[in-house]
């Protein structure tokens, strides 16, 4: 069912950029919409929005029944893997008044399709991801309320997880483990595959193998979130097992200063790239800048990635209503890796830490 506060919010944003239609092919952007997103694969298909407010669907034909239950009373075109898109294409164009139209496409979007159509129809593709980002960028209290809620879930399962971690696990056990915990603590699942980065995994960021065993003296980045209602959770910690090195408590303490003194810069007005330099000046000066990897934190909300990025360059003030993560990280390659991460939200009450849950250093 097509989300009609946010459709209306869309055309508005578009009107005032000069935008003719939307394209969203299948994705997380589509799924907020239309509360559904197909099977994603090489076929086009995606949802048109128009500046006038008219919406039709490109479908497969295998597609195309799933996809009229979900958009209700607008039109779906369909097409069959033996005659191609174009034609389809061409005819609903044709129908909407889409010709040399300026039309902005979504993260999703295959290039190849769009350069197909380019190639068919003198139209202006533009990068429609910013419009889409602008649409969710500011939260309601209510769904403020459901981020404090997501987080909450996280930090009762990483408690919970301090007691289950041992040596001799396995890193899925540990991934499947958190899985469990979300289910049954009543979060609908998690908002993305849990990262379990051990020993000299550690130092690799977006670590996502799960092969490694625990070991009796030991280091663990555990990056894990949920879904509650729709609305995303994200939270970084590192668990030591069997106690802590010299070397690594060292490290443990500037990424904490760094992550501490992120969220005390954190209110409105503030540019993004304030937040970031802040933390980022800390680890520098430490003699460690070169080993921190990534942008201070990223957006939250209906998906764990969403604007405002929290990274050098970004000049966008912090607004009432944004959510977002801190999440300074050092990583030493081949050796270990150290990360904090809280989700803050820009509530009618001024900067919020959502996560409760202790980050300073845990010893299992």
């Amino acid at each position: 069912m097509l989300n009609e506060k946010y459709l209306d919010k869309l055309i508005h944003i578009m009107d005032s950029k000069m935008v003719d239609a939307m394209f969203i092919a299948p994705s997380e952007d589509l799924e907020f919409l239309l509360g559904f997103s197909p099977h994603m694969d090489e076929r086009f298909q995606g949802l048109f929005i128009t500046r006038k407010k008219n919406l039709f669907y490109i479908a497969p034909q295998l597609a195309r029944e799933e996809m009229q239950n979900a958009v209700g009373k607008h039109k779906v075109y369909d097409w069959s893997d033996g005659k191609g898109f174009m034609d389809t294409v061409l005819e609903a164009f044709e129908e909407f008044g889409l010709g040399n139209k300026t039309i902005g496409v979504n993260g999703t979007t295959s290039a190849v399709s769009v350069l197909d159509i380019k190639d068919r129809i003198d139209v202006n593709f533009i990068n429609g991801k910013p419009i889409l980002e602008e649409l969710r960028i500011i939260k309601s209290d209510e769904e403020i309320e459901r981020l404090r809620k997501a987080a909450h879930l996280t930090d009762r399962v990483f408690e919970e997880l301090l007691g289950y971690i041992k040596p001799g696990l396995q890193e899925k056990d540990i991934k499947e483990k958190i899985q469990e915990l979300f289910l049954k603590n009543g979060a609908e699942g998690d908002s993305f595959n849990p990262i379990v980065a051990s020993g000299p995994n550690s130092s690799m960021p977006h670590y996502n193998k799960y092969d490694r065993y625990i070991q009796e003296k030991d280091i663990i980045i555990l990056d894990f979130g949920c879904k509650y209602e729709g609305l995303c959770s994200d939270m970084s910690r590192t668990v030591f097992v069997g106690g802590v090195s010299d070397e690594e408590r060292k490290i443990y303490d500037i990424v904490y200063k760094a992550q501490d003194a992120g969220e005390k810069t954190v209110k409105e007005g503030v540019t993004a790239e304030s937040v970031d330099m802040v933390s980022r000046n800390i680890i520098k000066e430490a003699g460690y800048g070169d080993y921190f990897l990534n942008r201070l934190g990223h957006g939250i909300g209906f998906g764990v990635h969403e604007a405002p990025d929290i990274k050098e360059g970004n000049k966008r003030k912090l607004e009432k209503g944004m959510a977002f993560s801190i999440e300074p990280g050092i990583y030493l390659p081949g050796k270990f890796g150290i990360r904090i991460e809280n989700i803050m939200a820009m509530t009618k009450d001024g900067p919020e830490v959502l996560n409760k849950a202790d980050k300073g250093i845990n010893v299992v």
